[in-house]
């Protein structure tokens, strides 16, 4: 076992989540990436962490708090974790110390939560779940595994957002409606029906 968390993926996203852990005082011990770009890679070493690699290093460093996954899109999200999952590693939680999350929340692994989400009362969270800066999760709703919620977003209380649906910056869900799995809804929509799985939606009304 080595010493600190490992993230996976050296892009913008998964250096935000560098800056997470670093705030919340937990040591991170390199990336994984199993194809990052020259640019990505220099940005990493400006930030003092190393590059270690492909994913399969995961194997060999066995990080003693985990890992976790700085991919954005939740269908990424869920092939990288489908991988890892066998190798019998946890996956690590990671929580802004400007998140919110509510006492009585119930959470998988890999659950992220940038600066300023905020989660009210009885939300259960999937696994490898990630809510963007500021977003907001009203009562009782419930975050299938590897959802996506962008910056701003809102989703109200009573909702159901099924696994690996993407929740676009400022959009919002309203009370008690239903986001099927693998949905996505555009930046600035509001949702005001229930939205099929698999399926895209923006604007307002979202259609």
């Amino acid at each position: 076992m080595r010493s600190g968390l490992v993230i996976v993926g050296c892009g913008g996203h998964g250096r935000e989540l560098l800056m997470i852990a670093r705030a919340a005082g937990m040591p991170v011990r390199g990336f994984v990436d199993d194809s990052p770009s020259q640019r990505n890679l220099d940005r990493v070493a400006a930030l003092g962490v190393p590059f270690l690699g492909a994913t399969d290093r995961l194997t060999d460093e066995r990080p003693s708090i985990g890992y976790v996954i700085g991919i954005g899109d939740p269908r990424v999200r869920a092939a990288v974790d489908e991988r890892l999952r066998p190798q019998g590693m946890p996956a690590a939680t990671l929580i802004h110390p400007a998140a919110t999350v509510g006492s009585d929340a119930v959470i998988d692994e890999g659950f992220v939560a940038f600066p300023g989400a905020r989660v009210t009362t009885d939300v259960r969270i999937g696994r490898h779940v990630h809510l963007n800066q500021n977003c907001t999760v009203g009562h009782d709703t419930e975050l299938g595994d590897f959802v996506q919620v962008n910056p701003l977003a809102a989703i109200s209380g009573d909702c159901r957002i099924g696994p690996e649906a993407l929740i676009g910056t400022t959009a919002c869900v309203l009370q008690g409606l239903r986001v099927g799995a693998g949905a996505t809804v555009g930046a600035g929509a509001c949702v005001t029906r229930d939205v099929a799985p698999k399926t895209t939606v923006k604007g307002v009304p979202a259609r």
